[in-house]
């Protein structure tokens, strides 16, 4: 399903990596919210392609066409839907994945699944490009929660080996995180950002390509959001989350460092800070029972190494069932965690969107 759906803002988006154009629908946006075109447009240049020497070299404005529910910047209540046309396509390049598919790729799993009448071009709506229409509606929910007060920033944590600085899960600066979103290489210390950038070239020189991991952290939420069990903040975040491909782990707070320690260790002492009830420490990641604790909301996603690597790798010829060599054509990133991490800050705003939107409170 192509769609993050909530109690009051529900996503989905249309289209393929190759179509003609690809699209998102934002159902219960509320009106009279007028965006920041500006803003929206900075955004989405912050995930966009062929920005950079750790990017693909396709080359896309990103811009879109809002087509319904704005009148003048101003939503009026309709569905919200918009428009991104694809202007730089090699689709040739992709011609013989339904015959011969890309290891970690989903080309095997797709000629499954739809008998071979599923788009491979660029990975059809596999592709990770799938992730610029849901940072429209991220980047729009982004601007209505910090009206409310919430804020949502991501940073590369590592990759190859290579760490930024940790936040301070407590006591988050928010000016040291909104710093991030105004570099091209998302990172707090600039000096770890060259480290990593040069583990990138390295593996792209050996013709293949390299993962990590992405922090988020959401201020201002209020205590008392969300549902126990099943229904509960993390459980929301990880469904939509799981939706960003290459996505394959994620954790909250202490996450599985947590299971190495002893319940004196990572438990969060409870304290009194100006006539609030807080955490002295935030192991728990600002989530009790699936509930906000009113402390900063700390995650991290794993993302795999970019599948589509120019190095020639094993694979089969579904038609005969005979083992071959695949050597992978067209532009591929070596690394797609740079670009993650607005994708991230997007889905999160849209989940915190959703729950605020739905006043799942008790106060």
């Amino acid at each position: 399903m192509s769609s993050i759906i909530g109690n009051k803002i529900k996503v989905s988006v249309f289209g393929q990596s190759h179509a003609k154009a690809i699209g998102v629908t934002i159902d219960g946006f509320p009106a009279g919210f007028e965006i920041d075109m500006d803003e929206l447009g900075r955004f989405m240049e912050r995930r966009a392609p062929g920005r950079n020497a750790f990017s693909t070299a396709r080359k896309e404005a990103d811009l879109p066409e809002f087509i319904t529910g704005v009148l003048g910047n101003v939503t009026c209540g309709a569905p919200v839907s918009a428009l991104i046309y694809n202007k730089d396509q090699h689709s040739k390049d992709y011609e013989n994945l339904k015959k011969v598919p890309r290891p970690g790729h989903a080309d095997y799993t797709a000629q499954v699944k739809y008998g071979g009448f599923q788009d491979v071009a660029g990975g059809g709506h596999f592709s990770g490009r799938m992730m610029a229409p849901v940072c429209i509606a991220g980047s729009m929910c982004l601007q209505y929660l910090k009206k409310q007060g919430i804020e949502v920033y991501a940073h590369i944590k590592s990759i190859g080996g290579v760490s930024d600085d940790s936040v301070d899960m407590a006591d988050c600066t928010q000016e040291m995180l909104a710093n991030v979103k105004t570099k091209e290489f998302p990172v707090i210390n600039d000096d770890k950002g060259m480290e990593m950038q040069e583990v990138i070239a390295k593996a792209k020189a050996d013709l293949d390509s390299v993962g990590g991991v992405v922090e988020c952290v959401i201020t201002g939420v209020p205590a008392g959001i969300g549902e126990p069990m099943f229904d509960g903040i993390e459980n929301r975040l990880a469904q939509a989350l799981f939706g960003i491909p290459a996505v394959k782990g994620l954790e909250f707070g202490n996450g599985f460092e947590a299971a190495l320690l002893r319940g004196s260790e990572n438990n969060d002492s409870f304290a009194v800070k100006d006539n609030k009830v807080v955490t002295k420490t935030n192991n728990h990641g600002g989530i009790l029972g699936g509930i906000t604790s009113g402390m900063p909301i700390v995650f991290r996603v794993a993302i795999k190494p970019t599948p589509s690597i120019a190095r020639q790798q094993e694979s089969v010829r579904l038609e005969t069932l005979t083992e071959e060599l695949l050597e992978i054509k067209g532009r591929h990133d070596p690394c797609i965690v740079p670009r993650a991490v607005p994708c991230v800050e997007a889905v999160a705003a849209i989940v915190m969107m959703d729950v605020i939107q739905a006043g799942e409170h008790g106060f």
